[in-house]
């Protein structure tokens, strides 16, 4: 995505003094919850490494464990291109076992590991999940392939490139294959108008759990500024199709990117748990009632949305938003899902 002038970058930067600017005490500090979604990584002005997560982690909500989302970090300085991607699982693992000493407290980041696979590879996918699953030891869980492309420039809300059309791909199918065969997880981020790719690509593999990240990407930019009311309708019977796929499961976050039209990074202050509630609850109360509490995890996607909020505020908001919901339910949608899907026996 061109990121000149004309265009801003689609992360919102983060900005610590501003977000100093607003506190919260915690809301429901037992409840026990896995971060479904987050990176770490090192990028020009964007630093976010292990320690900074747990500093996040250690706010005030209980966060028992993590999921680490692959974002392109660590990649290895040689070898061949399809392998360089396998340095961010070993970075990833390496994260996982310093946090595992419990020396630097009680969160279990990166407990599992999402890395990067090119399933464009069809079947030579294989040697990359190998080598992922020597690099990651028990914790490597699958890939994950962004898909998110949509023909107008100014509709597009990520950092990744990929092409037109790859979900129908048939060599992505033969990737899909030995992602079966390996019995491993595909997550993917798109944006609501590819919903129905994605839900031939799981009817087509009901074996491979496919997890939809930041709740099937409704644009509410570029040409979908001001139409949100029909993107949400469209997106909800995106979902809608999407959910009847048994193997399908819903992330519940991320809309603190720029692509939702949200805006609350650009604001002179950093929001409060209240207006997060009001502005998301209409879109996550809808994927719940679509997906159910069993199929959707609540996600951070840190460092991403520290650009629009603050850590103990994001799960505020999101804590508020479920207030309605029974133990049961808040215990799937802040715990149980990601730690059956993610296969994280210590904390299931």
């Amino acid at each position: 995505m061109s990121t000149d002038s004309k265009t801003p970058h689609p992360h919102f930067p983060v900005r610590p003094e501003w977000l100093a600017l607003h506190d919260e005490p915690v809301l429901e500090p037992d409840l026990a919850i896995v971060d479904a979604h987050h990176h770490l990584w090192d990028r020009p002005g964007n630093r976010y490494f292990l320690f900074d997560y747990l500093d996040d982690a250690g706010s005030g909500h209980r966060i028992e464990a993590s999921v680490f989302m692959e974002c392109g970090a660590m990649y290895r300085k040689h070898g061949t291109p399809e392998l360089r991607c396998v340095g961010e699982t070993e970075f990833a693992n390496g994260c996982a076992a310093v946090s595992e000493s419990g020396a630097y407290g009680d969160t279990q980041a990166c407990a599992a590991i999402i890395g990067h696979g090119d399933l464009l590879l069809g079947d030579g996918l294989a040697r990359v999940l190998d080598a992922h699953l020597r690099a990651g030891g028990d914790r490597f869980r699958g890939v994950r392939q962004i898909a998110a492309w949509h023909r107008d420039p100014t509709a597009r809300g990520s950092v990744a490139s990929p092409p037109p059309g790859l979900l129908g791909d048939a060599r992505l199918r033969k990737g899909m294959a030995v992602l079966e065969r390996y019995a491993l997880t595909f997550d993917t981020f798109l944006y609501h108008t590819q919903l129905p790719e994605l839900t031939d690509l799981a009817q087509a593999f009901p074996d491979v759990p496919v997890i939809t990240n930041h709740i099937g990407g409704a644009i509410g930019i570029g040409p979908y500024a001001g139409r949100r009311d029909q993107v949400f309708a469209d997106w909800r019977d995106g979902l809608a199709a999407l959910a009847r796929c048994p193997n399908t499961y819903l992330k519940l976050g991320g809309l603190g990117m720029r692509v939702f039209g949200h805006d609350f990074g650009a604001q002179p202050r950093p929001p409060s748990s209240e207006a997060l509630a009001a502005a998301w609850g209409p879109w996550i109360e809808t994927a719940i009632e679509i997906f159910g509490a069993g199929r959707c995890m609540f996600e951070s996607n840190f460092p991403v949305d520290k650009g629009s909020c603050g850590y103990k505020v994001l799960w505020n908001g999101f804590k508020r938003i479920a207030a309605g919901a029974s133990a049961d339910e808040k215990a799937a949608l802040f715990r149980g899902t990601a730690s059956r899907v993610y296969r994280l026996a210590a904390t299931g």
